[in-house]
């Protein structure tokens, strides 16, 4: 009985046991549900407190955005306002200025006015005091000696109109001289367009290879004497690749020397039998060229019954140059103006042309005349029948003799024209650069100069000069002297403009 107690008092208690454990865990994991499902409730209310966080800064943002942007307008048209207003009160104060100016200039006339009454006040007192006095003297003297003391006045007047009469046509004269003259030289370098031309004759053949430098040379050099015996040049073969350069005081030659070597180079056969082959056809291929060149000079320009030897030798100006401007265009480019002057002038455009076209013929003739190439030209066109007129312009064009007409003075003009028109001659870089530098060194080597600019390839140098420390006068006493300090101090073609820029700028940025 008592055993039977105790085990099911002891299964009653397993049972309690039992049950309370069950019990505690299902309330754990209620308190663990209810734990988690707070926190997630919680997870969602801070994101969501975030999410209304940001749209309301973001709402904000946009609200001071909104407010910068009308407040900047606003300021912008504060300040276009106030602009507005400065340009009125600057025009008002120009306006005023202007009044002022003409106030003062009214004022000046008006004593002006009033000082031409006063003096011609005087001089009808004056005057009637003359008159009195001549009144006088008239009652006292008989007619004949009124007559002659009339015709003597009268004389005595008609004298002074006569010289102020000469004086002022002299002037006008003069005045309408130079006018003339300007026109004249406008319209005939108006009507001539020349491209600049900077073509300079180079006597340089390329090799294919540094190899053909040794074929050209030859076994002990034999072929390289050759050719110069049968060119009259020098062949310079230095350490430049691929290169030979053909060196002669002959331009003819030079040509003839470079198109042969230049044809045995692509022939490749280089020796003395072949050499001679291809000068021979080298030397015909250039005569021919130049008897084409001159022969189309002087078609160009329409000259007729030139001796051929003149031709011949106007064709080989086409391979002569001087300062980089090629001598037949220059010739045929001054015959051109030389015409167009002439037949300004009312004089024979054809015999201005013909002496033009031959003024520089003598820079093709050969040593065995001797002189300038002015004088050489001029007696070798004497000698192949040519006008004395011609021969006298020919020997003139850089004055070393007198010009004997006015084709001479024509030719020298327009030889002039031609030399320092713009392009026609060019210059190395660094003397180029030099000139300007030096130009722009004359300008800031004055006092109250803020800057100086060389432009127009050197033609003009624009000086801008500071408006608190020069005033409009010494401005213009300030180019002036910068004109004289460049003429005594540089060495130019042509002429040079002096600009001085006076004035004050206001400058503003919006943004």
């Amino acid at each position: 009985m008592s055993s039977s107690i105790w085990i099911g008092l002891a299964a009653l208690g397993a049972g309690f046991v039992a049950a309370y454990f069950t019990l505690r865990w299902s309330m754990r994991r209620t308190r663990l549900q209810a734990q988690a499902e707070a926190e997630s409730v919680l997870d969602l209310a801070r994101r969501k407190a975030e999410i209304e966080t940001l749209e309301a800064r973001a709402k904000v943002e946009r609200e001071i955005e909104g407010l910068r942007s009308d407040f900047e307008r606003a300021e912008q048209r504060s300040e276009l306002e106030i602009e507005n207003k400065l340009k009125e009160i600057r025009s008002h104060e120009e306006s005023i200025g202007l009044l002022d100016h003409q106030l003062e200039l009214r004022q000046r006339q008006i004593e002006k006015e009033l000082e031409e009454l006063k003096q011609n006040r005087d001089s009808l007192s004056q005057m009637s005091a003359n008159m009195q006095r001549t009144m006088a003297n008239l009652a006292s003297m008989d007619v004949s000696e009124i007559k002659e003391s009339l015709r003597e006045q009268v004389r005595l007047d008609c004298r002074d109109e006569l010289k102020k009469l000469r004086k002022e046509v002299l002037e006008r004269s003069e005045a309408e001289i130079h006018r003339e003259a300007r026109r004249t030289l406008l319209a005939a370098m108006q009507r001539i367009a020349s491209k600049p031309n900077n073509d300079i004759t180079a006597a340089i053949v390329q090799l294919p290879n540094d190899e053909m430098k040794g074929r050209i040379i030859g076994r002990e050099g034999r072929n390289i004497k050759c050719f110069e015996t049968a060119t009259g040049t020098t062949l310079l073969i230095d350490e430049s690749p691929s290169m030979v350069m053909v060196s002669s005081f002959d331009p003819v030659r030079r040509e003839i020397a470079k198109t042969a070597l230049e044809r045995l180079v692509k022939d490749g056969r280089i020796h003395p039998a072949t050499i001679e082959e291809f000068v021979g056809e080298a030397r015909n291929d250039v005569d021919q060229i130049v008897e084409n060149a001159g022969d189309a000079a002087v078609e160009h320009l329409k000259i007729s019954r030139l001796h051929p030897e003149i031709i011949t030798l106007l064709g080989k100006l086409k391979f002569r140059t001087s300062y980089s401007q090629n001598v037949l265009e220059h010739s045929v480019e001054v015959g051109f103006l030389a015409s167009i002057i002439a037949s300004e002038l009312g004089l024979d455009p054809n015999i201005a042309k013909r002496a033009a076209l031959l003024h520089d013929i003598g820079k093709a003739i050969d040593g065995e005349y001797e002189g300038s190439h002015a004088i050489v030209g001029a007696e070798f066109v004497k000698a192949r029948g040519e006008d004395d007129i011609v021969v006298n312009a020919v020997a003139a064009h850089h004055e070393e003799v007198p010009p004997e007409s006015l084709y001479a003075a024509v030719v020298i003009l327009a030889d002039t024209i031609s030399a320092v028109r713009p392009g026609a001659r060019a210059e190395t870089l660094t003397s180029y650069i030099d000139r300007l530098r030096d130009l722009e060194d004359v300008a800031l080597s004055f006092e109250g100069i803020r800057s100086a600019y060389a432009i127009q390839a050197g033609r003009e140098v624009r000086v801008i000069v500071d408006p608190e420390r020069t005033s409009d006068e010494q401005a213009q006493t300030l180019a002036r002297d910068i004109r004289d300090k460049i003429e005594q101090t540089l060495e130019f073609p042509s002429s040079i403009r002096v600009t001085v820029v006076r004035e004050q700028r206001y400058i503003e940025t919006a943004k």
